[in-house]
This record gives structure tokens, C-alpha cells and sequence, in this order.
């Protein structure tokens, strides 16, 4: 089969519709032009000898890991010539690169060694001291050693204080002794411990005389340099097949009397001296700020995730034609049905929302680190809080966005090659590393419990939790207006008395008798609720502050374009969320009809512009790596180039018709 070289004739057709510049509007949800050409740069060197991506389909899990291993070390060895012409010195580059599409379409089974990158070499700089990093720090940046972040364990996950691995001081010695005591201590889950790194940080308890003095970070080397083999005391291995990313190669680690200098203990905040002597962090949060990091990226990986798959989506409901509207007319395109519309639009505003955000969160995340590098902790509470709603609603929105979408293409999209199912297992993954989302919830509800007493003290609020302090004031809700700061105010005022009704359950619970994490326990479903509802806000009000901010340095054609975005976005949160808004706020039928007649009209507006807004993605085809999602829309040939791949289709009859079929069919039943 031969894939035409012409664009399809609906695609191209939609493109000429577009009332907007593509090229401002991409620019523009990357954040500017230098990182979009950086981009674009990237993928013309790294993409042009790409293999096959239908190939990994078909191979065996431990030849999946090895062809990534070979794609993960041609990536990285040109994205670093790529980086030193571009950034001289720098690693920024290098890490961006090899995070979110980037890094999937290099290595679409995932990389082992995307932990050494995002997490190992950072606590190196970060958390140890300069004569640290130049020891450990210099070799990982130029992967003369490859490592990852050993913190969750067999039998404990985001519950960090009750990790089990041990690091007990010996002072006779001046080393320490790491042990996993039982199997529930086993590290678990690492991405490239299972194979791939030959060192590591360990998250493990420190004890000094046998009193615990909390998490610390050790650098421990798990193989050796020349054989690759595991060293002394050390229990290595894969933990097996997982639903996705297959050559991520999380690993597991069991520790026995394994020794180490003192020296190896991360000691730019916390140290431990000779003598025994145990010098505390000035800010225990900051052993866990790596953490934090990888939260904020995956704000901007999940919401590309996202974005992805409505690009595949939209593509393809434009060159589908099914179900006619009218009995008399021509099957017309599947995104001409609003139901089809409602389907695929609001994901894709969905993903524009969190880009946004996560462009705002990461920019925060610089800022405290250059804070904390001053010695100056205080922003690092609001990041926390920040990081950990968004990480949690950004990774479940995706998810389910995701999985709509694959629904949205009917039965072509549970095909392989259609990429939704890598797509899906790559966010979903998300739900869960980097902490749990509902304990993440949890931890924002204690933040918000915490802000609200805050507040009817009279002390001053963070930022990004001010509005609380806005909204307790009023008696009622202001006259509902429907515009769109209304809709906002809407958001943040049910978030806000979600919060209340939180802590009035938490207050009569301890007077009742529980005790603080009793009461905290049995609150939490109003919690999560209330911190659900926190990062809904927020959100909403970034997108709303993005759009009608520096509307001066836009045209007027992408401003009209934001605007419509803005509208559905604000509309569709609001009606998603209408049971909580009408808990506190009163609404007439009149009020409602007017919000679905809204999003009936901002749907008709931007049906002309979908397919120009997601090539606004700017995602390469080998991005996506989807038969449905190509630019040039033709999906029929694609889907059946790949099927005449499959192996089974390489031989006319398939060995077990003689083995089994055929014998099995003249047994006479």
C-alpha cells in the first residue's frame, strides 16, 4: 500500500478555514519562539533515522529493553552535541529534551535512564556540597556513571516517614551501614534500577546510636564500573512487565550491611559529623524538593500528553465521515456532530489550561530554587501546595481525557498503531509516581486547613490561597453576572466553603473526642473535595489572567481565538462542577440554560479553527506516531500499512494450523 503524498482533502480543507495565525498562536503556548525553534531544531536532527515504531509492538520484553537501551544512548549522545552547540556548558537544554514527547518519541517505551536526568543529577547539584558534586555530581553529568532516586519501597510509597531502609552510623569506622531489614523495605520501583544504573541515592532513615533522625540521602554504588555486576550486599534486579513504558526497567533493591563513607551522605543541608554529631537540615522539606521538581515537569509532560491525543483525535473526526444528520445527505465528517464536538473540544482546551499552568508552576519552581539557593525558604510552602493539586488534577484530567478521546474514534482507535494505548499508559503512570494523587489531595487539604485558621487570625495568606480570605468575607455570593471573572469567583467561592465545611467537620470531630489524625482521617473526603476544587480554581483563574493580560503583544485574531478558548473552558469547568457551585451559590433554570447555550455557541465558533489549533501543537509525526493522527490525514493507507506488518501476516498459514488447528478440526467433536 502507497501513502498518497497529497494531504487529504478534508484535512487541508479545515486548514484553510483557521481565523487565526498558526504560527502566533504555537508560539504562544510554547512559551515563546526560542524554545519552539529549539524544538523544532531538535526534531529535524534526532527524528530523520528513527526506526519503525510499529517494530516494538511485536518484540519480546527483554529485546524491548534492549533496543531502547541502543535508542536511549543514540539520543542522548546527539542531543549533547546538539546541547553544546546550543547552550555551551549547559544541561537545560539537555534535560528538557529528553523530558515529555521529546523523550517518548526517542524512546517510545520509555527511557531507564530518564530518572538519571530528572531526579539523580539534580539532588547531586542540589542537596550535596561542592566538593560532593565535584566528586559524584560531574561524572553523572557526563554519564561517566549512571544513576537514579531509590526512595519508594515494597511496602511503603508516598508514606515517607515510613520508609524502612536503615542508615545506621558507625563511628569506629566513620561509615555508615545501609540495610533493607525485611522485604516490605526492599526499594521497589526505581526507573533503570533494574538493570541499567550502576549507582544511586538512597532515601533511607538515618539512626545515630540507634535514635532515628529522619529521611536523609546517601549516594551508594549498586554495580560495578567494569562488569556491570552487582556488588556486595547488594540484591538487584527488574521488577517485571508493567502495563506500559516496558523499558523504563523499574528495579528493586535489597540491601545488606552495605557500607559507605561517611562522605557519601548528601550534606548540603543536613551533615553528620565524625564525632557523631547530627547537624539538621535548616528546612526538612528540602531533602524532599527533587520531589517537587518532577511534579512541576509533569504538569507540562501530562498536559502534552494530552494535547497529543487530541491532535489524533480531532485529525482523524476530520477525515472520518459516518452517521448522516440529515437521512438524505452524504455521510459527513464525525466532527460536525456537536456530540462529537463535546467530545474532543473540551479536552483540548483542557490541555491548553495546564500548559499554561504548568508554564506558571515551573516558573515558580526557578524562582524558589534561586530562593533557597540565597537561604531563603519561605516560598517553599506555596510551591509545595501548588505542585502537589496541580501534579494530582492535571494527571487525572489527562487520564480520562486521554481515554474519552480513544472512545471519541470508535474502533480504530483501540488499534496499536492508533498510539493511544502508549499515550494513556504514559500519563497514568502519572497518577501514582511522584505521590499517590489522593494522598496528594490530603496533603493540600492539611494546607488549606492550616491557611484557613491562618486567616481567621488575621495572619497573611500565600498568593496563590489568598482568594480564600476574598471570598470568607462575603456574605453571599456577589450578583452572578456570568462573565467570565464570575465564573472564576464562582470556582474559588465553592473552593472556599468547601474548605470551611472541611474545617467545621474537622473541628466537631475533635471535639467529639477523635484524636488530630483521627479527625484528619475521617475529614478527608471533604478535604480532597476542598483541594480538588483549590487547584480547579487556580487553574481557571491562570488561563483568565493569561488570556486577558498582554493582549497588546497579540493580534486581534488570537486574541478572538484565546477568548473562545477561555469561554468553553470556564463555561465547561463550571458546569462540571455545578453540584458544588449550587451548594452556595443560587442559581435560576435561567442561569443554567444560559451556560449551555454558551457552550453550544463557543462549540459552533471554534469548529472552523480545530484542526489549525492542534496543528498549533506543533507535535512531529513521529511525535504522535499515530496512523490516525498523521498531518496529512491519510488514515485508511496508514492503518493498513501497519496491519501488513504484523508478523503474523508475513507467512501465508501460521505454524499452529498444523500443529493444532487442523488436527483439532477432523478430531470430530
Amino acid at each position: 500500500m502507497t501513502i498518497p503524498k497529497t494531504v487529504n482533502p478534508d484535512l487541508a480543507n479545515e486548514r484553510k478555514k483557521a481565523t487565526f495565525d498558526v504560527e502566533e498562536f504555537t508560539a504562544f503556548i510554547h512559551d515563546g519562539e526560542s524554545f519552539l525553534q529549539l524544538k523544532r531544531l531538535a526534531e529535524e536532527e534526532l527524528f530523520s533515522d528513527l526506526p519503525d515504531p510499529v517494530e516494538l509492538d511485536y518484540l519480546s520484553y527483554e529485546d524491548y529493553y534492549n533496543r531502547t537501551v541502543e535508542q536511549c544512548v543514540n539520543a542522548i549522545t546527539k542531543v549533547r552535541a546538539m546541547q553544546e552547540r546550543v547552550n555551551p556548558g549547559g544541561l537545560e537544554v539537555y534535560h528538557t529534551l529528553m523530558t515529555g514527547p521529546m523523550g517518548t518519541t526517542l524512546m517510545p517505551g520509555g527511557t531507564p535512564m530518564g530518572v538519571h536526568f530528572l531526579m539523580f543529577t539534580r539532588a547531586l547539584k542540589n542537596q550535596g556540597t561542592p566538593e560532593q558534586y565535584e566528586k559524584f555530581g560531574r561524572r553523572a553529568d557526563n554519564c561517566e556513571i549512571l544513576g537514579t532516586y531509590v526512595q519508594t519501597e515494597l511496602g511503603h510509597g508516598t508514606y515517607l516517614r515510613g520508609l524502612e531502609t536503615r542508615a545506621d552510623y558507625d563511628r569506629q569506622t566513620d561509615e555508615f551501614v545501609l540495610n533493607t531489614p525485611k522485604l516490605t523495605s526492599y526499594k521497589w520501583w526505581p526507573g533503570g534500577l533494574g538493570n541499567t544504573v550502576n549507582h544511586c541515592i538512597v532515601v533511607a532513615q538515618l539512626y545515630i546510636d540507634d535514635e532515628p533522625m529522619g529521611l536523609q540521602l546517601f549516594f551508594l554504588q549498586v554495580r560495578d564500573e567494569q562488569t556491570h555486576k552487582a556488588l556486595p550486599g547488594i540484591d538487584i534486579g527488574d521488577i517485571g512487565k508493567k502495563i506500559g513504558l516496558q523499558a523504563v526497567n523499574n528495579g528493586y533493591l535489597g540491601l545488606t550491611n552495605v557500607r559507605i563513607p561517611r562522605t557519601n551522605m548528601l550534606m548540603k543541608n543536613a551533615k553528620v559529623l565524625p564525632d557523631g554529631t547530627f547537624v539538621k537540615s535548616p528546612v526538612s522539606q528540602l531533602a524532599y524538593f527533587p520531589m517537587v521538581f518532577v511534579r512541576c515537569m509533569i504538569v507540562l509532560v501530562n498536559s502534552g500528553f494530552h494535547a497529543m491525543a487530541a491532535t489524533i483525535a480531532t485529525r482523524y473526526s476530520a477525515v472520518r465521515r459516518q452517521s448522516p444528520i440529515k437521512p438524505d445527505e452524504p455521510e459527513p465528517q464525525v466532527l460536525d456532530h456537536v456530540t462529537q464536538q463535546m467530545k474532543i473540544v473540551p479536552e483540548i482546551v483542557t490541555a491548553i489550561a495546564y500548559r499554561l499552568a504548568g508554564v506558571k508552576l515551573n516558573k515558580m519552581y526557578e524562582e524558589t530554587a534561586s530562593a533557597v539557593g540565597l537561604s531563603d525558604y519561605s516560598r517553599l510552602p506555596e510551591l509545595h501546595a501548588l505542585a502537589c493539586t496541580l501534579k494530582a488534577s492535571c494527571t487525572y484530567d489527562s487520564t480520562f481525557g486521554i481515554e474519552r478521546l480513544r472512545l471519541a474514534c470508535g474502533g480504530h482507535g483501540y488499534l496499536a498503531s492508533a498510539n493511544f494505548g502508549n499515550i494513556f499508559t504514559w500519563a497514568t503512570a502519572a497518577c501514582t509516581y511522584e505521590g499517590e494523587n489522593s494522598v496528594l489531595y490530603l496533603q493540600v487539604g492539611k494546607i488549606l486547613l492550616k491557611t484557613w485558621g491562618d486567616m481567621l487570625s488575621g495572619k497573611p495568606l500565600m498568593p496563590t490561597m489568598a482568594y480564600l480570605g476574598v471570598c470568607a468575607s462575603w456574605h453571599e455570593f456577589p450578583e452572578w453576572t456570568g462573565d467570565w471573572q464570575c465564573l472564576v469567583q464562582a470556582l474559588q467561592y465553592a473552593a472556599t466553603n468547601k474548605t470551611l465545611i472541611a474545617s467545621k467537620s474537622y473541628t466537631r470531630r475533635l471535639e467529639s473526642g477523635l484524636s488530630p489524625p483521627d479527625a484528619f482521617n475521617v475529614t478527608g473526603i471533604e478535604l480532597t473535595q476542598a483541594a480538588e476544587l483549590h487547584g480547579r480554581a487556580f487553574v481557571a483563574n491562570n488561563f483568565f489572567e493569561e488570556v486577558t493580560q498582554n493582549r497588546e503583544n497579540r493580534s486581534a485574531s488570537l486574541n478572538n481565538l484565546l477568548e473562545q478558548l477561555l469561554e468553553l473552558y470556564l463555561v465547561h469547568t463550571v458546569q462540571r462542577h455545578m453540584a458544588d457551585i449550587l451548594r452556595f451559590i443560587h442559581l435560576t433554570d435561567e442561569h443554567l440554560t444560559s451556560l449551555q447555550d454558551r457552550l453550544e455557541t463557543v462549540l459552533a465558533e471554534l469548529r472552523p479553527n480545530l484542526v489549525a489549533i492542534c496543528d498549533g501543537f506543533d507535535f512531529h509525526d513521529k511525535v504522535l506516531s499515530s496512523v490516525l493522527g498523521c498531518y496529512d490525514g491519510n488514515v485508511y493507507e496508514r492503518i493498513f500499512e501497519a496491519a501488513k506488518k504484523s508478523p503474523l501476516n508475513q507467512r501465508d498459514v501460521p505454524a499452529s494450523f498444523a500443529q493444532h488447528l487442523k488436527p483439532f478440526m477432523r478430531s470430530s467433536l
